[in-house]
């Protein structure tokens, strides 16, 4: 395997993002020092990674000589590129329009850059996030840091991939099927999907029938997490949900864990499905009690009601494509899959009322579930990281589709449902590849999943890419 990271002895180090903090609050290193330091890393790592979108070099150097207050003030990041920032385009990982600079900030990026974050520039997707590969036909894979022959996994690939090469601490994400998740999972990285409507989110996922799509942060360390969550709550704050808080240790309370390795319909395979059990094995050693439960908590029809809705916003997206983009639309250039999710809507328009009456039953059946149980802990993905090509958007859509279905089996379910859940790097595949965990809990109970993340961060320490 060829593995690549940028830790080295400069501004940056081996330093997490709250360590970063401590280090300017210390005057141990300068905002452009460190912002320097980024840039470097990204421009040696990227030839081989593939994962930056848009470069805002300029912008980042100017603000690090007068970065913009709060807890993370210098810290340098990345936005996905699926999010609006002012003065930088959003191009959604396509090639069906041309972007252009944005007039302003979103929603989502004003609350994420008031934290302090300063931002270098914007990261590579699949196309519209569509894909849990962002595999371009033009520009080609984004790849992971610890096998270049291997996907980063998910829409907010790009992002995970600088994370986890070490170009930056910390990086956005946003998840409408894994994608939080996902690349965490395949990248050895912290991935929280927070609750639905925890942070601020931009018009168009807010305008959602169901607001499946939640954005976070990817990051090495449960510490980074829990800090940027915090911070966030600072900014903005949803009332109808209980407070996070400021979460710096393992919880006390031991808790009951339903243990399930079968989603939607898909096994996960012997490897993983050992690897997960292992995971079990270490909470009962904790003091926790862990369950198996033989189904998950949602209908059969779950599979197939969240592909449906899925090619919805393909087809939303498709069909108003000229009406948003004007001449530059050009929907020759989209690639098999979004063309395919757009066809499979149009075919299904008249299942798709009682589809999303279903999935807006799951978060019923979610709150009954969490009445017996604190945690669910399942595998992140079925099968370990496919090699690039095995989800390239040009081959057929039905090819592409049956293999996202087989590897995205457990993620989903807290799209529909709302739920937070965390990926966690507990383990490694026998090619010595990370393997993702996954903890979902019930609505507005991040702090509990933080909580078991610090105490299995201590019991068994992710493996280290520059080790």
């Amino acid at each position: 395997m060829n593995r690549v990271h940028t830790f080295t002895d400069d501004a940056l180090g081996e330093l997490d993002a709250v360590g970063l903090v401590e280090a300017l609050h210390q005057g141990a290193v300068s905002v452009p020092e460190v912002v320097e330091a980024a840039i470097a890393r990204v421009e040696r790592v990227d030839p081989d990674l593939n994962a930056v979108a848009f470069r805002a070099y300029d912008r980042a150097r100017a603000e690090a000589r007068a970065p913009r207050a709060g807890y993370f003030a210098g810290v340098p990041t990345f936005v996905k590129d699926n999010v609006d920032v002012a003065g930088m385009p959003t191009q959604q990982g396509t090639d069906s329009y041309v972007g252009r600079p944005q007039a302003a900030d979103g929603d989502f990026a004003r609350m994420y850059l008031a934290t302090g974050l300063l931002p270098l520039g914007k990261t590579q997707l699949s196309e519209y996030g569509f894909s849990a590969a962002a595999e371009h036909p033009r520009l080609g894979a984004v790849r992971s840091p610890w096998s270049t022959d291997h996907v980063a996994g998910a829409s907010s690939a790009g992002s995970a991939a600088l994370v986890a090469a070490g170009a930056v601490p910390l990086a956005h994400a946003n998840d409408g099927g894994g994608s939080i998740r996902i690349p965490a999972a395949v990248n050895g990285l912290v991935g929280l999907k927070p609750t639905r409507d925890r942070l601020a989110q931009d018009k168009l996922a807010r305008d959602m029938p169901i607001r499946i799509v939640s954005d976070g942060v990817l990051t090495r360390s449960v510490r980074d997490t829990a800090a940027f969550l915090r911070e966030a709550e600072t900014v903005y704050r949803a009332l109808h949900l209980p407070p996070i808080g400021d979460i710096t240790r393992p919880g006390k309370r031991r808790l009951r864990v339903a243990l399930n390795t079968t989603g939607m319909g898909v096994s996960a395979d012997a490897e993983v499905t050992a690897l997960t059990e292992g995971v079990a094995a270490l909470l009962e050693d904790l003091g926790h009690h862990v369950e198996p439960v033989e189904a998950m908590m949602v209908p059969d029809t779950f599979r197939d009601d969240f592909l449906l809705y899925w090619s919805m916003l393909a087809m939303f997206l498709v069909r108003t494509g000229r009406r948003t983009h004007g001449r530059s639309w050009a929907p020759q250039n989209l690639d098999n899959l979004t063309l395919g999710l757009d066809r499979h809507c149009r075919r299904n328009l008249h299942r798709l009322p009682r589809a999303i009456r279903r999935l807006r039953r799951t978060r019923a059946h979610s709150e009954a579930f969490f009445g017996q149980y604190d945690v669910l802990l399942t595998p992140t993905l079925a099968t370990g990281t496919p090699q690039v090509g095995h989800l390239d958007p040009t081959r057929d859509y039905d090819t592409i589709m049956g293999r996202l279905l087989d590897w995205v089996a457990f993620t989903p379910l807290q799209n529909a449902t709302g739920d937070p859940a965390v990926s966690l790097p507990l383990a490694t595949t026998a090619e010595g590849l990370p393997l993702g965990v996954m903890f979902g809990a019930g609505a507005g109970r991040e702090a509990t999943l933080l909580g078991l993340s610090y105490e299995l961060e201590q019991a068994r320490p992710w493996a280290r890419i520059q080790g």
